[in-house]
């Protein structure tokens, strides 16, 4: 029977959806191979997540423990439950800006409260299958805001990297007037371990760029930072060490007062959450030729975030630079995220104590290149060359982000880059006669176009060629409008339009009524199905406007 629904086909689509790809990993077959293989990659890339959780939590303003509960609960929570099969989240330095600010404005507390709706926004994006239109975010946005928060990152590492007494406040203009206040005391040790750390990093990613650098660096600055018996701050000397366990999970007071107040902060970690989740499973399966459930994938990323905060950690989301290594680490499945958690809760349940001995220094070194990596400085370049509109969106976001606010950069970016869009779109409808065609720089003067031109001064047949929507709308109207000699029939053919919307069939409501005024009369021809009713929606039925299967259908009635 037509138009009936299968039984059962609305659950096998949800099912399609928003099953997690650990269930179809297990349904391909799962042994002691695949094992093997996601053990490694899990081992290999919870080296790499050690010290950059404890260096994110660190300049996000909290106790480096609560990178490592991000790391691991969020780590195993968006693996079991993730639409991507190598996805490795945790927390991640575009973070660091959001988390920093929210905690100083709100405390932890209001963190907690912020992340939790993120979480539930992510959630209901999922489930409403929304996930698709996060991936439209214009790439000049996406750049702008990455470098802008790189850019602060490497401000608020500054004083880390030098040994300088300064306490930072949160404003970008504030955080460059403490630092230059504060030169005269930096520390020559501090710098020297800074130096160590960036030096080991910098030169095993050039000759040995499967090793772990960042750990590396951190465990040989700590050793030397120790034997030498140097005076720099640690983590113990700051935060008085990590613990050996995970926390018993709990949750703030929450009131409509404390909900209202974070609510903007918990949009922005959703919108961070969601992207850079997306970019990262999108980069996943460019490099393992797999493809990834997206709203699913954001399900579980808001779950995730729930789950980190309700033990104690803070936001976290999909890690490129952690998701590339468990690919090329040869990972096999979600296993090996999950299995990258489990280890990290070992190092922390046996190497507590020696975390403490971790120079701020060397997290330094290891952020300072995170944020060099992040800048993406080489695609910032290349937008810079390209076309203006592009620039101004880069720039003015770039610029945003520095000095204003994240989620202020990203709302201004969007809407800079769709009104942009909706300009070049514009530019590329065209409305021709058979012999003429009517161009931009007519549009935009004073020079009406003379039916005389033509080869017939009684018919004349206009072709709109493109999407005829509200960015395009005010343009046709007004070349429309500009025809001077009008012939005693108009055709407009629509067969290249595959779309019209309420403006368009308003401006051409208000052009058929000047036309009717001046004893015109208007045929619509090759009207398709879509711009048939909204026009007639609109109001355009005869006999106000004739409608036409074809120009020659249309030629025949106005000689007729």
């Amino acid at each position: 029977m037509h138009g009936t629904t299968r039984p059962g086909a609305e659950n096998a689509r949800f099912a399609d959806l928003f099953m997690p790809k650990i269930v179809t990993v297990f349904r391909e077959g799962y042994g002691w191979r695949e094992l093997r293989a996601d053990t490694l990659a899990g081992l290999t890339v919870a080296i790499v997540a050690l010290p950059l959780a404890l260096a994110i939590a660190i300049a996000s303003g909290v106790g480096p423990e609560r990178g490592l509960f991000a790391a691991i609960v969020a780590g195993f929570i968006a693996s079991l439950l993730g639409g991507s099969r190598f996805q490795i989240s945790g927390p991640t330095s575009a973070f660091i800006v959001v988390v920093f600010t929210t905690v100083e404005r709100h405390g932890y507390d209001g963190l907690v409260i912020a992340t939790i709706l993120s979480g539930l926004m992510l959630v209901a994006v999922g489930l409403l299958r929304l996930g698709t239109y996060i991936k439209y975010i214009p790439y000049p946005v996406v750049a702008g805001f990455s470098a802008g928060i790189a850019v602060t990152i490497l401000l608020t590492q500054v004083g880390e990297l030098l040994g300088l007494d300064v306490e930072l406040p949160g404003e970008v203009p504030g955080k460059i007037a403490a630092l230059w206040n504060a030169l005269g005391t930096v520390d020559p040790a501090t710098v020297a371990i800074s130096l160590l750390g960036l030096g080991i990093i910098l030169g095993l990613k050039a000759l040995r760029p499967n090793w772990p650098g960042f750990l590396i660096a951190v465990g040989v600055g700590s050793v030397v930072a120790a034997l030498a018996g140097l005076d720099v701050d640690t983590i113990g000397s700051r935060f008085g060490g990590i613990p050996n366990a995970l926390p018993a999970p709990s949750l703030p007071e929450i009131s409509l007062a404390k909900i209202k107040a974070v609510f903007p902060d918990a949009v922005t970690i959703a919108l961070l959450a969601g992207i850079e989740a997306l970019l990262s499973a999108v980069i996943a399966d460019s490099m393992s030729g797999s493809r990834h459930r997206s709203n699913s994938e954001l399900v579980a990323q808001g779950l995730a975030n729930i789950g980190s905060v309700i033990f104690g950690g803070i936001p976290g989301t999909g890690a490129l630079a952690r998701t590339a290594t468990n690919v090329r680490a040869g990972a096999r499945g979600p296993v090996a995220g999950i299995l990258h958690a489990v280890f990290l809760l070992m190092f922390m349940m046996v190497a507590a104590p020696l975390v403490s001995y971790v120079p701020l220094a060397a997290l330094g070194a290891v952020l300072a290149v995170v944020a060099w990596n992040m800048s993406d400085h080489r695609h910032f370049r290349h937008i810079l060359r390209g076309a203006m509109g592009d620039r101004a969106t880069l720039l003015v976001t770039f610029f945003l982000t520095i000095f204003v606010d994240l989620t202020v950069a990203i709302q201004v970016g969007v809407v800079m880059a769709a009104l942009l869009f909706m300009h070049r779109m514009a530019e590329v409808v065209e409305i021709e006669t058979g012999d003429h065609l009517i161009r931009d720089d007519i549009s935009d003067s004073d020079e009406p176009y003379d039916a005389a031109r033509g080869s017939d001064r009684e018919v004349v047949v206009f072709r709109i060629d493109g999407p005829f929507f509200f960015g395009t709308a005010a343009r046709v109207a007004q070349v429309l409008d500009r025809i001077g000699a009008r012939p005693k029939v108009f055709i407009l053919d629509f067969e290249a339009v595959p779309f019209v919307d309420s403006t368009a069939a308003h401006a051409l409501d208000s052009f058929v009524a000047k036309a009717h005024g001046a004893g015109v009369q208007v045929i619509f021809a090759n009207v398709r199905r879509q711009p048939r009713q909204e026009l007639r929606h609109g109001g355009l039925k005869p006999p106000k406007v004739r409608y036409a299967a074809s120009v020659e259908d249309a030629l025949e009635a106005a000689h007729g």
